[in-house]
């Protein structure tokens, strides 16, 4: 897939794994999720993944938890799963051009290395209040930096084509699945040990999947020079990013649709409390979406080819904020289930984007790139959470849903109109090693 400064080139294999094919893939043939799958390093990639996924979740449930039992302040309680979204603006734009300037695994591992050490402080006993919620910052503002590093890579472990886009793909599902898994399993531990024992066990999950990345994949060089202090590099390479008019309009359209999905989620327990479904039905709530995101990307990923996948990124946009209409009818909780669920298949809107947006950026700039698109997207969704939860002061929650609803209906279709006079939807490159095409929706 060519970029302004060429095609994104796999790095060289280790002697340890096999080399990789003509679309970056190695290992056995195949189609699909079973081509990514095929890649030994990948397999190690996306293990890492789910380990530290899984940490996640589970550190800012047991460290809910931990801070509630210090401070009975259910106000200090809520405010560490907010600071685990709103960091994500600094380390995105003050430290974005890690993911370039040094090599992947060693940025990667050290991502890693600092989660652990912070989740391993938070087990110590006497630790304050306010320490505990800066160790969670800093595990917050290294995050986009992982992320954005890891999006760099799989480009060059599964090449530019359909595989990077696939890869991609799973690593959404263990994000989702994690949420559903870490939440059941950090809820069972709680019950049976203390907040501190289970943030051990969070230290380490980082530190297992710091050994993965170290030990299960290969030492590439760094796409980008080390020139100049990391700040400026990282402002330098934003402003020459948000400078491409392809760029920004596609950052746009992976940061305003999950805004907008992310305002009914905001609001599930106090709806929960509207509708008296107790702490069962809104934890049922609360799976709605994730469920209907990991069924959604499987199946697209599975059963649809690339293009068929591309012509779904604008429909799908614009499904994404119309769900939430349906609750100015003040749905029960199995309505509201059913709008959460169709909510979450909007995520297979994705796969069009992240294909757009690997060729529209500069191959030295790509993983400052994925570290920007993610810094966005979470500091978006943790503006629009606040913003929906002033709103729900004032009116009334069949009221705050269904208006955001029509609100990002109008935002969405502005991006789409953005982005198609921008060309950046029209792509032109070789997928699954074939020939040249042009994907457009």
């Amino acid at each position: 897939m060519p970029t302004p400064s060429g095609p994104v080139r796999p790095g060289p294999a280790p002697a340890c794994l096999p080399a990789p094919g003509p679309s970056g893939a190695a290992g056995p043939a195949g189609t699909g999720y079973r081509a990514v799958f095929a890649v030994p390093e990948f397999r190690r990639v996306f293990a890492a993944h789910l380990l530290s996924s899984l940490g996640v979740v589970v550190c800012e449930l047991a460290l809910s938890v931990l801070v509630y039992r210090l401070t009975d302040s259910p106000l200090l309680s809520a405010l560490t799963f907010a600071l685990g979204l709103l960091p994500h603006v600094l380390g995105g734009t003050l430290l974005s051009a890690v993911a370039d300037r040094y090599p992947a695994r060693r940025a990667l591992v050290c991502c890693d290395a600092v989660c652990a050490a912070a989740a391993a402080v938070m087990t110590a006993p006497g630790v304050p209040v306010a320490v505990l919620l800066g160790l969670r910052c800093a595990i917050a503002a290294v995050a986009p930096v992982f992320a954005g590093t890891r999006a760099g890579t799989l480009g060059e472990i599964l090449g530019e084509g359909d595989l990077f886009v696939l890869g991609r793909s799973l690593i959404r599902i263990v994000n989702q699945g994690a949420q559903l898994a870490g939440f059941a399993a950090g809820g069972l531990l709680l019950a049976a040990v203390p907040p501190g024992a289970v943030l051990g066990i969070t230290a380490a999950t980082f530190t297992a999947s710091a050994l993965l990345l170290r030990l299960g994949t290969a030492a590439r060089p760094a796409r980008g020079r080390a020139d100049g202090a990391l700040l400026g590099a990282s402002l330098a390479g934003t402003r020459r990013l948000l400078a491409d008019r392809r760029v920004r309009a596609l950052l746009l359209l992976t940061w305003v649709p999950p805004a907008v999905v992310v305002v009914p989620e905001a609001l599930l327990v106090p709806y929960g409390d509207l509708l008296g479904a107790g702490p069962a039905g809104q934890g049922l709530l609360m799976c709605g979406m994730p469920v209907g995101a990991v069924v959604a990307e499987s199946l697209v990923g599975a059963l649809l080819g690339p293009r068929a996948r591309a012509r779904l990124t604008f429909p799908m946009g614009v499904f994404a904020v119309l769900p939430s209409l349906g609750f100015a009818a003040r749905p029960s909780l199995g309505w509201a289930l059913v709008l959460l669920v169709l909510t979450g298949t909007s995520i297979s809107y994705n796969f069009g984007v992240d294909r757009w947006f690997v060729a529209a950026v500069p191959e030295e700039l790509l993983g400052q790139a994925m570290t920007v698109m993610q810094a966005g997207r979470m500091t978006a969704m943790g503006l629009a959470m606040a913003l929906a939860g002033v709103a729900a002061q004032y009116a009334p929650l069949p009221v705050v849903m269904p208006a955001a609803g029509v609100l990002g209906a109008v935002a969405v279709l502005g991006v789409i109109a953005v982005v198609r006079r921008s060309g950046a939807h029209r792509v032109r490159g070789p997928e699954r090693g074939g020939p040249l095409h042009e994907t457009e929706s």
